[in-house]
């Protein structure tokens, strides 16, 4: 289980990666006029998410989930269920935020960008920002769990099979 729980600590800093990306680009962003923000929609951001976004997210679902299933404490159960529904947040912004906003801008042309593509820029702004949010809600209560478990009495304490038998 030392395993899946670091796995769920390495997966959960992945998963805030690119979250935190578009939160940092953000302002630089909301300056692009029209076609230079679709342009960057289309092209920079092509193929990600099955790649980044899917995995990260939902492999820290499933890790989350597993360790809560076998966490030695309720403190670390608690905390590894809370990582899990920040995960579960993240993908329920990515179908209601940044889904929709991909779908629709995908046939997009700078010649037939609509007149309230801003609104479709903030929406998928929005997800991102929420899914940076979760996303380090979620590291941390990944960080939590795996620290009350090492502290846990019903632990192995990571040096007891160096230690020599009892005289």
């Amino acid at each position: 289980m030392r395993l899946v729980r670091l796995l769920a600590f390495i997966v959960a800093i992945l998963a805030l990666l690119a979250p935190a990306a578009h939160v940092l680009e953000l302002p630089n962003k909301l300056r692009l006029d029209g076609p230079l923000w679709l342009a960057v929609q289309q092209s920079l951001y092509a193929g990600w998410g099955p790649f980044i976004g899917a995995p990260t997210e939902i492999g820290g679902l499933v890790l989350s989930l597993i360790c809560f299933a076998s966490a030695s404490t309720r403190r670390a159960r608690a905390l590894w269920i809370a990582a899990a529904a920040c995960y579960g947040v993240m993908l329920i912004a990515f179908f209601v935020f940044n889904g929709p906003v991909n779908a629709a801008i995908a046939s997009w042309t700078a010649a037939t960008l609509p007149a309230d593509w801003p609104a479709y820029r903030v929406k998928w702004e929005a997800g991102h920002a929420i899914a940076f949010v979760f996303a380090a809600g979620a590291l941390m209560f990944v960080m939590g769990a795996r620290n009350v478990e090492r502290q846990s009495p019903t632990a192995p304490a990571p040096s007891s099979r160096h230690q020599a038998p009892p005289a």
